[in-house]
């Protein structure tokens, strides 16, 4: 295969009063060195600001640096209904989900590109992100990076099960393929609401639909933590959406009837909890801090609201939702 065969690609940011660190986006993807076999883009999705942010992205548009810099608005709040408008708004072969608040490296979109062309068989790619902290966080917290989108699979290109949102990389016609556009299972993030789900069901139906997932750590980009999201209260409220997003994303991929899955859930998270139990009850003898504790609890219990969830919806959805992205 020719690696300077001709390629497309969208870089659309979803944004929502975050106007100063949007401004920063636009000024490292306005660094990016690109092949000339790349044909690329950049849509920035307004999803209902009133900040700047019509401003940050007036004035890159007016610099010129960004060769191809346009915007919409989406009045329909929330992530999910951002990015299908930012779909719906392109045509390249590939679109990029860059949240407001990654810098890419100067060569992500040319790294991506390479990637894309010499794995045909790729429907979604994830880069490594790297951790921008705004103040050094405290130790034990550096074991919930995934709180924060953190993704490292080693030094070298692998195939995996799933990826992070921030930066994501979609194949169109794989994400046309696996039934995402038609409809979707799992909320996003709405306004300041910590929801999450939306992008593991992305990659998670992208795979079922027969594409792979795959790690390129040649494609960097840094996610920006503010000060205020190295909190006790940030983590539990984040880890109880990410725990109810699991459950979700098990369902998924399960290839089961409903009761047996019901009767494995259950199973799984009555274990879950007996060992955040035994966990709280070491602490409290041992005298140490509850803070690592509140964190696993939130996740645990938001495994349980999403089987209260899955048990009170329709037979008809659930039976829509379950298996919905197990491989063929």
């Amino acid at each position: 295969m020719t690696l300077n065969k001709s390629l497309t690609i969208d870089v659309v940011i979803c944004t929502y009063n975050n106007a100063t660190l949007l401004d920063q986006a636009l000024i490292a993807i306005s660094m990016q060195q690109v092949p000339p076999h790349v044909e690329w883009k950049v849509l920035v999705v307004d999803n209902n600001c009133t900040d700047e942010t019509p401003i940050v992205i007036g004035k890159h548009i007016a610099s010129g640096k960004i060769p191809y810099l346009y915007k919409v608005f989406e009045p329909k709040q929330g992530l999910t209904h951002a990015r299908l408008c930012r779909v719906e708004n392109t045509n390249g072969d590939w679109i990029a989900f860059v949240d407001d608040d990654c810098f890419l490296r100067e060569d992500w979109i040319a790294q991506a590109a390479k990637f894309a062309l010499k794995y045909p068989r790729c429907g979604a790619l994830g880069e490594r992100v790297i951790l921008d902290w705004e103040v050094p966080p405290p130790t034990f917290l550096l074991k919930y990076g995934y709180s924060y989108a953190f993704q490292g699979h080693g030094k070298a290109s692998r195939e995996v099960s799933c990826l992070v949102g921030a930066g994501l990389i979609i194949k169109r016609s794989a994400l046309l393929e696996c039934g995402w556009m038609q409809k979707q299972f799992l909320s996003d993030r709405t306004a300041n609401k910590l929801i999450s789900g939306g992008d593991v069901e992305i990659a998670l139906r992208i795979r079922g639909a027969g594409y792979q997932l795959w790690y390129n750590p040649e494609c960097q980009l840094r996610h920006f933590i503010p000060s205020q999201c190295i909190s006790k209260i940030y983590l539990v409220r984040i880890n109880y959406g990410l725990g109810t997003c699991q459950f979700y994303g098990d369902s998924m991929i399960w290839s089961g009837s409903y009761l047996k899955w019901l009767s494995v859930s259950i199973f799984d998270t009555l274990r879950a909890t007996s060992g955040v139990l035994i966990q709280t009850l070491r602490a409290l003898r041992r005298k140490k801090s509850m803070i690592e504790v509140a964190i696993n609890w939130s996740f645990v219990r938001g495994k349980w609201a999403g089987i209260w969830k899955m048990f009170r919806i329709s037979s008809e959805k659930r039976r829509a939702l379950l298996g919905c992205a197990k491989l063929n």
